[in-house]
């Protein structure tokens, strides 16, 4: 009976988009059925409860894997060992979302992080050393598989569900995103202070599971035929090849923060362990509060996409150099300086990211890819797999730069990588214009201006 009201709920939204498409209905303002309401509670408790779990960690891991004998560059290969899973297992389970089925790949994703987040609580009973590194990488790995699985799943049942409103969507989102965010350092951190290393993994790890029944009962299905496109058709896309890069970048510069970040604020301003997890909240507040708005508006004026992606990177760069600050710069390191450019980079990061997803979905469906979930899939999976490597690139690279060098200039050297995919970018959109075919109708474009929420909610 459910199935039937959702997929009576999914004409009556295709009737009326094609009803305004057609202009008979100009006047009238779509309304978020209860089909989308669902999605989004769904999509939003997947954020929420995925980041708790991932972001824990910084704030007191680093510290206990130095008690067990292992290094800074190692400590860095555990946090990238996780994205580079996440990186293979996007790009196999975004291939075959279709045949594996969209909700269950989200559920099954929860169910999995969530255990191995519980087994990592465990391992500090495993002896120092060498079986201490080894358990740490299969469990961190496993862990890193389900959570591809839920957040490649989830970006590409959004953008099914919200195909005009992309980015609205994603920004509200990211609302639940940094709230995982902000609350997983302090709450992990005073979990740590307050009863040791097993119990924050064990408590949020719960949590996650937790969310495997309120997904299976609010996520309505979707359904579609298998796509015979291919993730290198889609990437070899120019404009998607620059686009990648920079989400790249930005996704490094994020991992970069997580294993090098607490020992620098411990060290530079002697900080305890608790407090360290406030100073994450310069970061992820800034992201999660903006890209609400940040989405709205690259939804409602599509044209200024390029403009805050190309501002926001050159920002970015910049907070990156100013962080330690660079020793060129010959500036004192000073907290409130530095929880400054957090901030701003965290502002910053969200005006360049929100456009990409709807900037590349746009391009593929140019391209002739089909406007289906097997497209959607895809997109979803190279999204992930190119920030997941992003979040393997930063951590490790950035753990041997710090060791070599220091946090300084590892960090001037991070704002260097995203200014140089901002300006490979820029140059594109410079040039686009002199290759650009003319444009036939602005039918799609006065879609994209529709608003995904109205008085009539």
């Amino acid at each position: 009976m459910e199935d039937d009201e959702i997929e009576a709920e999914s004409r009556s939204d295709s009737r009326a988009g094609a009803e305004d498409s057609n202009g008979e209905a100009a006047g009238r303002k779509p309304k978020l059925s209860r089909k989308n309401i669902f999605t989004l509670v769904s999509a939003a408790s997947v954020n929420f409860s995925s980041m708790i779990c991932y972001s824990i960690l910084g704030p007191f891991f680093p510290t206990e894997a130095e008690k067990k004998g292992v290094n800074q560059t190692v400590t860095g290969l555990i946090f990238g060992c996780y994205a580079l899973c996440t990186l293979l297992g996007s790009l196999v389970l975004g291939k075959y979302i279709v045949q594996i089925g969209a909700k269950f790949m989200l559920c099954a994703g929860l169910f999995l992080s969530g255990g191995c987040t519980v087994l990592f609580g465990l391992l500090d009973r495993v002896p120092h050393g060498v079986p201490f590194i080894l358990m740490c990488f299969i469990v961190r790995s496993i862990d890193a598989v389900g959570f591809a699985a839920a957040m490649t799943s989830s970006f590409a049942i959004i953008a099914k569900a919200f195909p005009n409103n992309i980015a609205t969507v994603l920004g509200i989102l990211e609302i639940f995103t940094g709230l995982g965010l902000v609350l997983g350092p302090p709450l992990g951190g005073f979990l740590y202070q307050s009863f040791g290393y097993e119990i924050p993994f064990i408590v949020l790890g719960f949590v996650l599971i937790l969310m495997v029944p309120l997904n299976i009962y609010v996520l309505p299905s979707y359904d579609a035929t298998p796509s015979k496109d291919s993730f290198w058709r889609l990437f070899t896309l120019p404009k998607i090849s620059l686009l990648c890069f920079l989400i790249f970048s930005m996704s490094s510069c994020f991992g970069f923060l997580d294993p090098t970040m607490s020992l620098f604020v411990i060290e530079k301003f002697h900080l305890p362990t608790g407090y360290v997890g406030l100073v994450f909240l310069g970061l992820a507040l800034s992201y999660s509060l903006s890209s609400p708005l940040l989405g709205i508006v690259s939804d409602k004026m599509p044209n200024t996409r390029r403009w805050l992606m190309v501002i926001g990177g050159i920002t970015a760069a910049l907070g990156y150099c100013f962080l330690g600050p660079a020793p060129f710069l010959h500036l004192k390191s000073q907290l409130w300086l530095f929880v400054f450019m957090l901030a701003l980079t965290g502002f910053s990061i969200g005006m360049t990211c929100i456009p990409t997803l709807p900037e590349v979905v746009k391009c593929a469906y140019e391209n002739g890819f089909e406007d289906d979930l097997s497209t959607l899939g895809l997109v979803s999976g190279l999204y992930g797999a190119v920030w997941s490597f992003g979040t393997f690139f930063g951590p490790t690279v950035g753990g041997f730069l710090v060791e070599k060098f220091n946090f300084e200039w590892a960090a001037a050297a991070q704002g260097g990588l995203i200014f140089i995919s901002v300006l490979f970018l820029g140059i594109y959109y410079f040039v686009e214009p002199c290759f650009r075919r003319p444009a036939t109708t602005s039918v799609e474009e006065n879609e994209e201006r529709a608003p995904l929420l109205s008085n009539h909610i």
